[in-house]
This record gives structure tokens, sequence and C-alpha cells, in this order.
């Protein structure tokens, strides 16, 4: 397995110090007007939007690079109630509307 394959790189190959990814990650959220949150964090809102959108457990397994199930869904996955998807298609529908304005 390459270094690559397990570690976000530079454009030459090499590992990025984390301390310059977690400066990149907070620019680029500064940039996009998102609230700052932790790299890790991704992972589990990456996790919960996959199950949101019905994607099969074992395909979002593979996506996190999880080897066990269990630890997709018990520790990173936060399966919204039927309520709270139908809020957040509501609110999906308003955010619409309100680009094409």
């Amino acid at each position: 397995m390459r270094t690559s394959d397990l570690a976000p790189t530079t454009r030459t190959g090499t590992p990025i110090e984390p301390r310059n990814f977690n400066r990149a990650f907070e620019s680029h959220c500064r940039r996009a007007g998102v609230p700052r949150i932790r790299v890790h964090d991704t992972r589990h809102t990456c996790a919960s939007l996959l199950a949101a959108l019905d994607v099969h457990p074992r395909v979002a397994m593979r996506i996190l690079r999880h080897s066990q199930i269990s630890m997709t869904m018990d520790v990173y996955t936060q399966i919204p109630s039927p309520e709270t998807r139908k809020a957040l298609d509501r609110l999906n529908r308003s955010l619409d509307r309100s680009s094409d304005m």
C-alpha cells in the first residue's frame, strides 16, 4: 500500500503535515462561510449524509474505510427519524426556492 492510499498528500506525493492540513481546511471553511468544525467531524457528517440518502451501510463502510460495519453504524452514523427527514426535506425545498431568486 502506498503512503497516498493512507493519508492526504501534497502535489509531489509527500504526506501533508497535519497542522498545514488543518490550516488549509479552516481557510476553506472561512471562504465557504461555514462554521469551523474539526476535520475528523467531516467523517461523521459524511456517514450521516450517506445514511440519510439511503446508501447501503456496506457501501458507506467502504467509503469511510472502516473494517467493521459496527464502527460505521454505531459510532459514525446518526440515522434521522422520519420526522427529522421530513423537516430536512422542507428545509431543502425552502433553500432551493430562495436560491432561485
